[in-house]
């Protein structure tokens, strides 16, 4: 629907252009004159003259719509443009001259002294040398216009494509997030049940509550702020049940009960996932901080954890969130967005800054 919109108002702003250009050239000579001149000679010398905007424009639509479009565009026959284009010009030079003697033995107003005085009218050969280049000139804009029509047209396929094909692999990363963050919630469950069933339960109990969000709010390209803030607290509390004491956990969801910033869903969550993947020791010790807060429209968060490098037997992921995670941000905010991240010098802490910018109207 939108792209017929597009091509719509491009028609009638090409039309409105056409119409504005050769109104210039035909209507504004009509007000350069001297004052002392009567109107009716004024208006006769006028239509006299108008024969030769008119062959311009002859010439400059045989081109723009058969000729450029037929032979250079699609054929991309140079000789056989240019040999129809010294018909054209003919064709163009005879119209001039026709209209000239018509205009003359119809127009009789003209006083007899600019009718026969034979010093006031220019020669044919100087008179046909700057008709047949104001001619090619005429023909030159005609092909400069088609080219960048023509070029208009291939860049907005080209960007319909692409608009597309992002749209495409949006939703296939959309898709591949729900199964990816049910694995890992469920590997979490599933390490629970060896060491504490009643954990186990009430952790399956949280996961129906985010399965909600997850299946509903996911399918959209945005979400109010506030839903996708409430969904990282219940999501921080189920990646709790499975830590000891021995792990500090700061939380600060600095985002207001009504906040409707849009924001895509779900982007934060593999950025947690992996802070406590890689934020706790195997000894089970550790020290996870997440920050989220919005300010004048900006978006940033913020998650730093102390670094242990994955175990070998676990098993709570392959790795896909933080590609995921760079993917969406350059789908969905480019040039929007800036993302840090990195270890300490001392490869102890590791941070990771999300800022999504408040889209400028």
């Amino acid at each position: 629907m939108t792209a017929k919109l597009d091509k719509t108002k491009f028609r009638y702003r090409n039309l409105v252009l056409h119409v504005l250009g050769w109104a210039v050239l035909i209507v504004v000579p009509l007000f350069f004159h001297s004052s002392d001149d009567p109107w009716s000679h004024v208006w006769t010398r006028y239509m006299r003259w108008l024969g030769t905007p008119l062959a311009y424009m002859l010439v400059f639509y045989i081109n723009y719509l058969w000729v450029v479009p037929r032979y250079l565009i699609k054929k991309k026959d140079w000789k056989m443009f240019l040999l129809i284009n010294v018909g054209v010009i003919a064709l163009g030079l005879c119209a001039i001259d026709v209209w000239h003697v018509v205009s003359q033995n119809l127009l009789t107003e003209l006083p007899d002294q600019v009718r026969q005085n034979p010093a006031r009218r220019p020669s044919r050969v100087p008179r046909y040398f700057w008709a047949v280049l104001i001619l090619c000139m005429f023909i030159a804009l005609t092909v400069a216009v088609r080219m960048y029509q023509r070029w208009q047209h291939v860049e907005d396929v080209r960007k319909e494509a692409e608009a597309a094909r992002a749209e495409a692999e949006l939703s296939n990363l959309r898709n591949q997030l729900n199964p990816h963050f049910l694995l890992n919630t469920l590997n979490n469950i599933y390490a629970l049940i060896a060491f504490d069933q009643e954990k186990a339960q009430i952790a399956v109990g949280e996961l129906s509550k985010l399965l909600r969000h997850v299946l509903y709010e996911n399918q959209q390209d945005f979400v109010p702020l506030c839903k996708e803030a409430d969904f990282m607290r219940n999501y921080i509390e189920l990646m709790k049940i499975r830590v000891t004491d021995n792990v500090k956990i700061d939380t600060s969801i600095n985002i207001q009960p009504n906040d409707s910033t849009p924001v895509a869903p779900l982007i934060f969550i593999s950025l947690i996932e992996n802070a406590f993947k890689h934020g706790i020791s195997p000894q089970g010790a550790g020290h996870i901080k997440i920050d989220l807060s919005q300010t004048d429209g900006n978006i940033t968060c913020e998650i730093r954890n102390t670094c242990y490098p994955k175990r070998e037997n676990d098993k709570s992921g392959s790795g896909i969130g933080l590609e995921q995670v760079s993917r969406r941000l350059e789908l969905m905010y480019p040039d929007r967005y800036t993302w840090e991240k990195g270890t300490t010098p001392d490869g102890k802490l590791y941070y990771s800054i999300i800022t999504i910018k408040k889209e400028e109207k």
